[in-house]
């Protein structure tokens, strides 16, 4: 139990605590999914987890933003920005193990795991990766439709 003069936690230090390293979800208290709903008309897909948090995740958020060595590379320089996903939809969710799904695009990408951790780290920081994509379409003039 907390003691009531302790300052609150830092929102970095509730973030770190509640998204652990990937691979880590073997640990008691990470956050779990609770629930996935797959909207595909709507194309998102809508995760649940243990500590009440929801994401609605727009399927071409998830396509751009995929695992995959093809969207990520193999390190951070490397990796690709992804245009003309506006209307990619999902096709199929597939269990990975008890710690991730692969999701399968109506555009054929199949590639990418994504883990319980990214998923939330996804859902956690759409607003800020969102934008940073769009920026990236627009500095290199590419387009969400083409």
């Amino acid at each position: 139990m907390n003691a009531p003069d302790k300052p609150p936690e830092k929102a970095q230090d509730q973030f770190a605590k509640a998204v652990p390293d990937e691979g880590s979800y073997e640990s008691s208290t990470a956050p779990w999914p609770t629930e996935l709903r797959l909207f595909k008309e709507e194309a998102r897909l809508e995760i649940e987890f243990s500590d009440g948090r929801t994401h609605s995740l727009p399927a071409e958020y998830l396509r751009v933003e995929s695992p995959s060595a093809e969207v990520q590379g193999h390190g951070p320089s490397q990796k690709r920005i992804i245009s003309g996903r506006r209307h990619v939809k999902i096709a199929a969710v597939e269990p990975v193990g008890h710690y991730a799904i692969r999701i399968v695009f109506d555009d054929k990408h199949d590639t990418g795991i994504y883990s319980w951790s990214y998923l939330r780290e996804l859902g956690d920081t759409y607003a800020e990766r969102w934008a940073a994509y769009q920026a990236a379409l627009l500095y290199r003039g590419l387009s969400r439709d083409a």
